[in-house]
């Protein structure tokens, strides 16, 4: 027959792990809760009706027999920790046996499993250099997350929170124009710097300083985009206007291009929206036709939040004028 280890050969537990004392303790209560479940349960047998007898017993039958077993565990962790030929993990590994035992009793019995909250008491603590160790690791998957965030994007993490928020208002607002994918064209045109008004026509000119030629705007669009004040325009030398966006005209543009789904399919689908909006506020059907033929503005808060994303090509190109003119 060998002989029991020595007290020296003995497999330390690793660093970290709870103390034997610790494990006795959790495994104990443990045991307190198994048991404490196991009698609800009789309880609830001895008090039954006829009808309800059998299911009751089946309940009772099962939560005591977890709780017998995690009665045992508790004992096996007492006698393991004061066993100098047994593992320092072994109070560990019955304590652990000891709460999911206690846990099913619990559970078996119909009340509350405040057994699992003991796992949180035998996990193991991490020593410093663990802890520096995931810390390292967290920062370099974080590291590797924000660049493939930047090369997919284009952006920081500040911008991209910016243009999140962007998509989110566009959601909120872009219906609420009275649009279609016409309107939108304007603006483009009107962006690009090339969209001009001349002898009651809008054009957008092949290049931009030209004024003369190119291909036709649809004038409707045109004029009700500039009465709305989506537009400015400037008159040139020889009575030609040159159309460009207003500070509004260009965040309605930029909401437009994150959400074309709030986009209307036609002019009549649009005015119906717009219709729709004004119907409350006009009594009679003469003012509220009129009122539906106008673009409504975009609204404030919209105008207010808006904030256009910097792109990471930007920043650099604005580094770089800056060291320039520095």
């Amino acid at each position: 027959m060998p002989e029991p280890a020595s007290p020296v050969q003995r497999q330390v537990a690793p660093a970290g792990a709870p103390s034997p004392r610790t494990c006795i303790q959790v495994a104990r209560q443990a045991a307190i809760l198994a048991v404490t479940a196991a009698d609800d349960a009789m309880s609830a047998v001895c008090s039954s009706r006829s009808g309800a007898a059998a299911r009751l017993e089946a309940v009772m039958h099962a939560a005591h027999k977890e709780a017998v077993e995690a009665e045992r565990h508790a004992d096996r962790a007492e006698q393991y920790a004061d066993d100098p030929t047994m593992p320092s993990s072994a109070p560990l590994y019955c304590a652990r046996a000891a709460v999911e035992h206690a846990v099913r009793a619990q559970s078996a019995a119909g009340v509350d499993t405040t057994a699992a909250a003991l796992r949180a008491e035998l996990e193991r603590k991490l020593t410093a250099s663990e802890h520096a160790e995931r810390e390292t690791e967290r920062r370099r998957e974080e590291a590797e997350r924000e660049a493939e965030e930047r090369a997919a994007t284009g952006m920081d993490a500040d911008n991209r929170d910016r243009a999140a928020r962007n998509r989110y208002l566009a959601e909120a607002h872009v219906a609420e124009l009275g649009w279609t994918a016409g309107h939108v064209r304007v603006l483009e045109a009107a962006a690009s710097g090339r969209l001009y008004w001349r002898d009651g026509r809008a054009r957008q000119a092949v290049r931009r300083g030209m004024r003369n030629g190119g291909r036709r705007i649809s004038r409707e669009r045109t004029e009700d985009l500039f009465a709305a004040r989506f537009l400015v325009a400037a008159r040139q030398d020889d009575g030609t206007r040159v159309l460009t966006p207003s500070p509004m005209g260009q965040v309605a543009l930029e909401l437009a291009r994150l959400h074309p789904a709030g986009l209307h399919d036609s002019d009549q689908a649009a005015y119906e929206a717009r219709f729709a909006r004004v119907r409350r506020r006009h009594k009679r059907r003469d003012d509220q036709k009129a009122a539906a033929r106008v673009l409504p503005p975009l609204d404030s808060s919209a105008r207010k939040l808006y904030r256009r994303p910097i792109t990471l090509t930007e920043q650099r190109a604005q580094v770089e004028r800056e060291a320039v003119d520095r």
